[in-house]
């Protein structure tokens, strides 16, 4: 019996893996970096749904300072008219009746046709607009009694 070492070879099998409750660092970062992606998505579509009323009052705010702007320069563009020769004339011939030297004020006169412009006086008619009053001791009687008092 010769001691030579058996005839099949020495082969060694690789370790098998267990497929059980053990996960692999691969999966372990893929996970992660799917939370941290989602955490982040998640964040971001928050901030976003924050801005919607700012950008909202913001458009408000901006649509009406341009309005007070330009009211402003209406404004402004009144004022200098207002300091100007011509409207200090244009109210002295308008509304102050005056005239320059060498010129007449014709004033119109109503015309000789009289026309009536008061109307025809409408006789009076009293409304009332209170309800009657009625006596004390009615409205005593029916708060006791809960019933219409008797006739006197």
């Amino acid at each position: 019996m010769s001691s030579e070492p058996s005839s099949t070879p020495n082969v060694q099998k690789a370790p098998q893996r267990k497929r059980g409750g053990q996960a692999s660092s691969v999966q372990i970062m893929f996970a992660a970096i799917l939370a941290i992606a989602l955490i982040l998505a998640i964040n971001f579509s928050s901030r976003i749904a924050a801005t919607q009323p700012l950008q909202q009052t913001y458009d408000e705010v901006s649509g009406e300072i341009e309005r007070l702007r330009d009211e402003q320069s209406d404004l402004i563009e009144e004022r200098d008219y207002v300091r100007s020769d011509a409207y200090v004339e244009a109210w002295a011939r308008d509304e102050g009746k005056m005239v320059r030297p060498g010129e007449v004020l014709v004033v119109p006169v109503p015309s000789a046709v009289d026309v009536e412009s008061a109307p025809v006086d409408a006789p009076l008619i009293e409304v009332e607009t209170s309800p009657p009053q009625s006596e004390p001791w009615v409205v005593w009687w029916a708060l006791f009694f809960d019933s219409a008092p008797p006739d006197l």
